[in-house]
C-alpha cells in the first residue's frame, strides 16, 4: 500500500481541510476486501513482533492522536489482536496528577517508553502539551512553570524540545510512529449520538466530549501546528482517514508492519558454544529411559 498520502512531508505546511479528506478509502469500497487484507496485517504483524521481541534491540513507539470518537481504542484493538501480551504495552494518558504535574511535562511518558523488544502504545501523549493545553492556556497555570515564555514562544520551544526527544529516542533504538485519526466534524456527531442511544456504549460518552467539539476549529489549527513543525525525517505524522474505521485500522497495520520490515530484524545468531550446549542437552533427553 502507499503511504504518500497519509505521510506528513517534513517542512510542508499542511491544511487538514484541504489536503486530508477524512472519509478516503483508496481502492477499497468493499469492506470485506478491506477486512481480508487487515486479517493478513494482524498475523504478520505477530510474526514481526515475535522477532522484535527475541532480538532485543530495538523497541517501537507508536502514538494515537485524534479528536474524541476518533476510533483510537478500536484501532488499537484491533491492529495489535493477535500481539502477544508479553511484548507490548498501552499507556492511556488522561490529566496529570499531582505527582506528574510536579515533573517536567515529558516526565511521565519518559517513564513510560517501551522496554527494548517491545510496542509502546500511547493512547494520547505529550502531544497533549501542544493541543488541549494550546486550546486552553489556563491550563497552564496549573504546571507550576517558572518563568516560561509568553505569547506563542512557548509552543515553539515545546516544538524544539518534542523534536529533540524524539530524535534522541530514534538514536537509542525506539523507533516513533506517530498517527492522528482523523474523523469529520459530521462523523464525530453520529458516533456521539450511537453512544447516547445504545446503553451499552454509554460509559464511552462524557459531557465534556460536547463541550469540546465546540472548540473543533480551534483544534483544527492546534494540530495543524503540530504537523507543520513535529513531522520529521526521524518521526514524521501519518494522518489516517477515520470516517471508516475498517479503513482506518487496515491502513494503521500496514503502516506498523512496513515500519518493522525496515528495520531487517532477525532471530539472535547462536555462538557455537550454545549451540554445542543444546545438542549435548538433547543427547541428556534422548538418553533418559
Amino acid at each position: 500500500m502507499n503511504h504518500d498520502p497519509y505521510i506528513v512531508k517534513p517542512g510542508s505546511q499542511i491544511s487538514l481541510v484541504k489536503d486530508y479528506n477524512p472519509g478516503y478509502r483508496c481502492e477499497f469500497h468493499q469492506k470485506g476486501d478491506a477486512v481480508k487484507k487487515l486479517n493478513a496485517g494482524i498475523l504478520q504483524l505477530a510474526k514481526y513482533q515475535d522477532v522484535l521481541y527475541a532480538q532485543n534491540s530495538y523497541s517501537l513507539l507508536i502514538i494515537f492522536q485524534a479528536m474524541d470518537a476518533a476510533g483510537k481504542d478500536s484501532t488499537i484493538k484491533h491492529v495489535m489482536s493477535g500481539v502477544n501480551p508479553q511484548g507490548c504495552q498501552v499507556f492511556s494518558f488522561k490529566s496529570p496528577s499531582e505527582e506528574e504535574l510536579d515533573h517536567d511535562y515529558l516526565w511521565r511518558s519518559m517513564k513510560s517508553l517501551p522496554e527494548r523488544g517491545r510496542i509502546g502504545i500511547f493512547n494520547r501523549s505529550y502531544y497533549e502539551e501542544l493541543l488541549i493545553v494550546r486550546v486552553h492556556p489556563e491550563i497552564l497555570k496549573k504546571q507550576q512553570l517558572p518563568n516560561f515564555p509568553k505569547g506563542d514562544q512557548i509552543w515553539k520551544q515545546r516544538f524544539e524540545e518534542i523534536n529533540n526527544f524524539e530524535k534522541y529516542l530514534v538514536n537509542n533504538g525506539v523507533i516513533v510512529l506517530k498517527f492522528f485519526l482523523n474523523v469529520s466534524k459530521a462523523m464525530q456527531k453520529t458516533r456521539f449520538l450511537a453512544r447516547i442511544d445504545s446503553p451499552e456504549k454509554h460509559w464511552k460518552f462524557s459531557a465534556s466530549d460536547v463541550q469540546e467539539r465546540a472548540f473543533w476549529d480551534d483544534y483544527m489549527d492546534a494540530y495543524e501546528q503540530v504537523f507543520n513543525h513535529t513531522s520529521t525525517e526521524v518521526a514524521p505524522w501519518y494522518i489516517i482517514p477515520a470516517d471508516r474505521k475498517w479503513f482506518t485500522r487496515l491502513v494503521v497495520a500496514d503502516i506498523i508492519c512496513t515500519k518493522l520490515q525496515e528495520l531487517n530484524l532477525q532471530y539472535p545468531q547462536l555462538s557455537e558454544e550454545y549451540k554445542q550446549q543444546l545438542s549435548a542437552a538433547k543427547k541428556n533427553l534422548e538418553a533418559e529411559n
